[in-house]
C-alpha cells in the first residue's frame, strides 16, 4: 500500500485553519491602547554572560573546550518596559467577547509565558518583536501541564501555549524571540559553566512515567527543574494556525502541537541553531500541514512523534495524516524524521517538493525507534525533492538506536515509499551510504520502494538488515543505474553500490 497525495485532506486541512487569519467580524485588541497602559510595568531581566565573551569556535567543538566551559558564568540585571500583563489582558478580553485579533504593533515588547484562548488570533505586525524575558522562574513562565519529551508532566510554560482551545492562531511578519543563547537557558543541555545539567531532572522524569505516577503529580517548578520549555506548544487543540511568523532563539523545540487536530504550518521562518531546537514537532496530532516554511534549526527540521514509552503507550493515540510540502531545510541534522519518542506510532505521511540544503544534514528521511519505543510506523511517502547533503544516509532506519532490541515492545515499520529524490544538479550529496536501514529478524522493515532516485557523492556500500520486499525501480547511485528488482533481506546483509 502507498500512501500518496490526498487533496480531500489538503483541503479539508486549509478549510479548517487558513480562515482563522481572515476574520474581519472580529474586532482587534491593540496592546497598545490606553485601556492597557496600567499594566506595563517596568520589570528586572536576569541574564548571563561568559567572562571570556561569545564562543569563537564552532559549536560541535564546545564540548570539548573545558576551560570554556568550565567558568563561571557572569550573572546581569536589567530594567526593561514589561508588556506581558497588557498582552495576556488582551487575550483574555478577546476570549470573554467572544473572539478577536490580539495586535502586536511595531516595536519591541518584553513577556513572559502567554496563554492563548478559543477563537483568538496572536498577531504580529510588521517589524514588531515580541522577546521573552530570560528569567528561569515561575513568576514569568508558571508551572502548566505539559509534555516533555513525549512524557506528561508539570513544567516551565512553554513560551506561547493553549490547552483544549479552538479556533486559535499566531500569524503575522513580525518575530518571536525566546531571547534564548548559549548562556541563557541553554547551560543546562549539558551542565556548562557550573549550571546544572537537565540529565538528573529528565531521568527523574522518566522514573515517574515509568513508575505509572499520575502526569499531574509529576511536578518541575523553577526550585527543582531544568527541563526547558517548548515555544509554541498546543496541548489537545482544534483548528490552529500558525503563519508568515520569524521564530527564533527558542530554549528548546519550536513549534509542537500534541495530540491536536487540523493544523496549519505555513509560511514560517525558524532561525534558531543551538541544542534541541527541533523545527516543527507535531505529537500524536491528526491532519497537520507544513508548507512554505523556512528552517534553520540546531537538530531535525520536523521530527513527527507520539509519546515517550510508558507514557506514549498509555495515551495510545498516533501522529496521522501529515502534509509536508514546498518547504526549505537550510540547517539542521535531520530533514523529515519520525521519532524517536514514537510508542503512540505515526501512519499517513505524505512530503514532496521539499528541499534539503543544509550543509549539515545527515539524513532527509530517518526513523528512529527500538525496543523501547515500539510502535507502528506505516504509509510514509516522500516525492520529488532535491538532496545537497546526507552525510550519513538518504534514507536511514537503525531498530538498534539507543536500546536496540532490549525491551519487549517490537517495532513495525512499513509501506514506505521514497520516489523522486536526486542530488542537487552538479554536487555531490558526500554520503557514507545511500540507505541504511537495519530492522530486527523477529521484527523485519517491510514493503519498502526506492524509485527514481539519482544520487551522486555516495561513498559507500548501502546497509541493509531484514527487510522484507525491499524494491528498486530506476534507482541511479553515481551514475551505474541500479537492477530494477524486489528482495527479501535476512542479517548482516549489504547491497552493493557504486563508489
Amino acid at each position: 500500500m502507498e500512501f500518496t497525495w490526498n487533496q480531500k485532506l489538503y483541503d479539508e486541512i486549509i478549510s479548517c485553519t487558513e480562515p482563522l487569519a481572515k476574520r474581519p467580524e472580529q474586532k482587534n485588541y491593540d496592546i497598545t491602547a490606553a485601556r492597557y497602559d496600567d499594566l506595563v510595568t517596568v520589570e528586572e531581566e536576569e541574564y548571563f554572560t561568559h567572562p571570556l565573551g561569545p564562543y569563537q569556535g564552532m559549536k560541535q567543538e564546545l564540548k570539548k573546550d573545558k576551560a570554556y566551559t568550565s567558568q563561571k558564568l557572569i550573572r546581569h540585571t536589567r530594567q526593561v518596559p514589561f508588556s506581558g500583563r497588557a498582552i495576556q489582558q488582551a487575550i483574555d478580553d478577546a476570549a470573554e467577547a467572544g473572539g478577536g485579533t490580539v495586535v502586536i504593533p511595531e516595536g519591541i515588547f518584553y513577556t513572559g509565558a502567554l496563554e492563548l484562548k478559543s477563537n483568538v488570533e496572536l498577531h504580529l505586525a510588521y517589524g514588531a518583536q515580541l522577546c521573552f524575558m530570560r528569567n528561569k522562574t515561575n513568576h514569568y513562565y508558571p508551572v502548566r501541564f505539559s509534555r516533555w519529551e513525549g512524557v506528561e508532566c508539570m513544567n516551565f510554560s512553554p513560551f506561547i501555549y493553549a490547552n483544549g482551545a479552538e479556533n486559535i492562531a499566531v500569524t503575522g511578519t513580525g518575530t518571536l524571540d525566546g531571547c534564548a543563547d548559549e548562556f541563557n537557558w541553554m547551560p543546562w543541555k549539558f551542565g556548562y559553566f557550573g549550571e546544572t545539567d537537565q540529565e538528573e531532572q529528565r531521568q527523574r522524569l522518566f522514573r515517574m512515567s515509568a513508575g505509572n505516577k499520575e502526569p499531574e503529580t509529576r511536578v518541575f517548578d523553577d526550585t527543582v527543574s531544568t527541563l526547558r520549555p517548548p515555544f509554541l506548544q498546543f496541548y489537545r487543540c482544534k483548528n490552529v494556525l500558525v503563519q508568515d511568523v520569524e521564530i527564533a532563539n527558542s530554549p528548546f523545540w519550536e513549534i509542537n502541537p500534541v495530540l491536536c487536530e487540523n493544523v496549519l504550518i505555513k509560511g514560517v521562518h525558524v532561525e534558531t541553531n543551538l541544542y534541541n531546537n527541533d523545527g516543527v514537532d507535531p505529537e500524536s496530532s491528526k491532519n497537520l500541514l507544513i508548507e512554505d516554511c523556512y528552517f534553520q534549526t540546531g537538530d531535525d527540521c520536523i521530527a513527527i512523534k507520539s509519546g515517550r514509552n510508558d507514557d506514549g503507550r498509555r495515551i495510545g493515540v498516533p501522529c496521522e495524516n501529515l502534509v509536508i510540502r514546498n518547504n526549505t531545510f537550510s540547517n539542521g541534522h535531520g530533514g523529515i524524521t519520525i521519532g524517536s519518542e514514537i510508542s503512540g506510532g505515526v501512519k499517513n505521511v505524505f512530503a514532496e517538493h521539499n528541499s534539503f540544503d543544509s550543509p549539515n544534514l545527515d539524513y532527509p528521511v530517518r526513523f528512529k525507534t527500538n525496543a523501547q519505543r515500539g510502535g507502528r510506523l506505516e504509509n510514509i511517502y516522500v516525492r520529488d525533492s532535491v538532496v545537497n547533503k546526507s552525510r550519513l544516509a538518504v534514507v536511514h532506519c537503525d531498530f538498534f538506536y539507543e536500546e536496540g532490541e532490549h525491551g519487549p515492545y517490537m517495532p513495525l515499520l512499513r509501506n514506505v515509499t521514497v520516489d523522486g529524490f536526486q542530488t542537487q544538479p552538479g554536487g555531490s550529496i558526500d554520503a557514507e551510504h545511500a540507505f541504511y536501514l537495519r530492522g530486527f529478524k523477529q521484527a523485519p522493515i517491510e514493503n519498502v520502494t526506492f524509485r527514481n532516485m539519482e544520487l551522486n557523492g555516495v561513498r559507500g556500500e548501502a546497509v541493509l538488515e531484514n527487510i522484507q520486499h525491499l524494491r528498486f525501480e530506476n534507482v541511479t547511485i553515481n551514475g551505474i543505474r541500479q537492477k530494477d528488482e524486489t528482495v527479501d533481506i535476512g542479517e548482516q546483509a549489504a547491497a552493493e553500490e557504486a563508489v
